[in-house]
């Protein structure tokens, strides 16, 4: 029993950092709108962008590259690091192919 108690003990000390690297959807949430709606809505120079417009798979494709305007500048000159996790953690969330899709409105 004591054996098995520092192994759960060991799994949720894991578990904690890789919740962590993840993200918020919540504060991902938050930081999209702070951040980035106010070029991205209809009719603005940066075109309308919500959590649809990219499947979960092209999203991740898109941080992984970590590259805005089409590549023009890095993603962290725009959103601090931890901000961008969290912004990825939303988007990919409610992407249009899951199970949750949403636009970034609301």
């Amino acid at each position: 029993m004591r054996n098995t108690l520092k192994l759960y003990v060991m799994l949720a000390a894991l578990a904690v950092p890789l919740v962590a690297q993840s993200g918020s959807e919540s504060k991902g949430k938050y930081y999209f709108k702070k951040s980035c709606k106010s070029c991205h809505v209809a009719g603005a120079a940066g075109g309308e962008v919500t959590p649809l417009v990219k499947t979960q798979n092209q999203w991740k494709a898109y941080f992984a590259a970590g590259m805005h305007k089409k590549g023009a500048e890095k993603l962290n000159s725009l959103v601090k690091p931890e901000q961008v996790k969290d912004i990825q953690a939303f988007l990919t969330a409610h992407a249009s192919d899951s199970p949750q899709p949403k636009t970034g409105g609301g």
